[in-house]
């Protein structure tokens, strides 16, 4: 390659980097500032970072949305990693053409919005509430079980699986294993990369998650971050300095998460299995 492609090429790239990162970089400095600077656009870093962040604790009550995302967040992907990828599982490793079927039902769901069941999902928990609290309206329950397994993510367990070496499972069975056991004990660690993407995929969801939230939760008490960042920036006169402040820390887990998974989330997308 000549050095003037090499030149155009990296030119390109820079901007594109550049491009990508902006937002986040303005997010950053525009929590340092005062609401006026952040209305005049100033990109230079402030020094209102305590201000910002003793008003906004001040102002509302930040840590139990936190808690309350955390709880929502955690128990969505743990439950979807295990219920998805035992269907992927059993739709690749025990096909069939009714399980065909059945999948590709489960495929054509994908291509409905979610404001087309939006009402109904609402009206079925509503009913919940009276026979069944714990799981209706205004509870996190509520918030959890409608999002534990998604269609996209039985499809991304079975297409990886499609990868997964079929002569360990033979060797269990051999040795005595059950259906269950080889699931837990051989499936499960074999492809880990592939829980990792899935895992940081649902978690990054269900933690931005916001309409369905909305609906649900009526108590100030219940609301995620989502919730509350909205509720900051519908008021009468918003304090823009505070709002990027919640957004900054509303950010900060789901890039933990990813910063620490992300040679894991590399390689389960890519769909490798060790």
């Amino acid at each position: 390659m000549s050095k003037l492609k090499k030149s155009a090429m990296y030119t390109f790239l820079g901007i594109a980097a550049f491009i990508s990162i902006f937002p986040f970089l303005w997010m950053l400095t525009s929590a340092t500032n005062t609401s006026a600077d952040v209305t005049k656009g100033r990109l230079l870093p402030g020094s209102y970072v305590i201000d910002n962040l003793t008003n906004l604790f001040a102002s509302v009550d930040i840590g139990t949305a936190l808690m309350n995302s955390a709880k929502v967040s955690v128990t969505t992907t743990l439950l979807s990693l295990f219920i998805a990828s035992l269907a992927g599982y059993g739709f690749e490793i025990f096909r069939s053409k009714a399980k065909d079927i059945v999948f590709s039902i489960l495929l054509l769901s994908m291509m409905i919005p979610f404001a087309a069941i939006m009402i109904p999902l609402f009206q079925m928990f509503a009913k919940l509430s009276s026979t069944a609290p714990a799981i209706g309206i205004d509870t996190l329950a509520g918030v959890i079980l409608p999002t534990v397994v998604t269609a996209f993510l039985i499809f991304f367990f079975r297409q990886s699986t499609k990868m997964f070496p079929k002569d360990l499972l033979e060797a269990g069975r051999i040795d005595g294993l059950s259906e269950l056991g080889l699931f837990i004990r051989v499936y499960m660690p074999t492809m880990k990369t592939t829980y990792a993407a899935a895992g940081i995929i649902t978690f990054m969801s269900s933690w931005n998650n916001y309409l369905w939230p909305l609906i649900v939760l009526q108590s100030p008490e219940n609301q995620t971050v989502p919730m509350l960042i909205s509720t900051l920036g519908s008021s009468y006169s918003p304090d823009y300095g505070i709002i990027m402040m919640a957004i900054v820390i509303s950010t900060i887990p789901t890039a933990l998460v990813f910063f620490f998974m992300q040679k894991h989330f590399v390689a389960g997308m890519t769909g490798s299995v060790k």
